[in-house]
């Protein structure tokens, strides 16, 4: 029951004080989930981040549900995600109460564009961990490159290209480069198992049966001298 109330009101906490979206909560799930709990490992939250993008449904809920299910199973993935709906659900019904003057408070518009300038940390920060604790690999890296490099020029060039795609892309690059590896390894393994001699341990069967047939033959020439 612990366990539950921990959930709840982390999952509270974080959605109450995240503003920007879900990849403004990357950073706060990071930090109570990774960092502090160690409930999840730096992989898996990296993995975790990839299918909530690509799955439908906001980020912010599908890690929600996630992290509340890898805890808590079923009964934990309800509470998560309930729990992180609640500030949003609660804030945006009071501000649409009196949206109209919500928006001609200047200090309510001044404070936002503070937040704004917040979020941009947040996200940047969290987008710099994972990038350091990923591994290096080759691949790993050129295709980091390659989507920085597109998401920049489709940017400057005003091209709309969804975020999912980016996802699916390098989804589909990740299966290509573990097919050709499983092959490749799998034609390794059936050229060494070609290359063994047909007599397995004892290889050199043909010759000793040559010995022995030579001995054989001595012998039996010996035997006829003798006689």
């Amino acid at each position: 029951m612990k366990k539950y109330i921990i959930l709840f009101f982390t999952m509270l906490k974080i959605g109450l004080f995240t503003f920007g979206g879900g990849y403004a909560m990357i950073a706060l799930l990071e930090n109570e989930f990774v960092s502090k709990k160690k409930w999840l490992g730096d992989d898996e939250f990296a993995d975790m981040i990839a299918v909530a993008e690509s799955t439908p449904g906001p980020i912010a809920v599908n890690a929600a549900t996630y992290i509340g299910y890898k805890v808590g199973k079923v009964a934990g993935g309800i509470i998560c995600t309930v729990a992180v709906c609640i500030p949003s659900f609660v804030i945006i019904y009071l501000v649409s109460l009196f949206f109209d003057r919500f928006l001609q408070i200047s200090a309510v518009a001044s404070a936002f564009k503070g937040i704004q300038a917040c979020v941009i940390f947040l996200i940047f920060s969290a987008g710099l961990n994972m990038f350091i604790k990923m591994h290096k690999t080759v691949f790993n890296i050129v295709l980091f490159i390659a989507t920085a490099g597109c998401m920049v020029a489709f940017s400057l060039f005003a091209i709309n290209f969804s975020s999912v795609f980016y996802i699916l892309i390098s989804g589909v690059a990740g299966l290509a480069v573990y097919l050709v590896r499983f092959l490749s390894e799998r034609k390794k393994k059936s050229d060494e198992i070609g290359s063994k001699p047909e007599g397995g341990e004892k290889g050199e069967f043909p010759d000793e049966k040559a010995e022995i047939n030579d001995g054989a033959g001595g012998n039996k020439e010996s035997k006829e001298e003798e006689r």
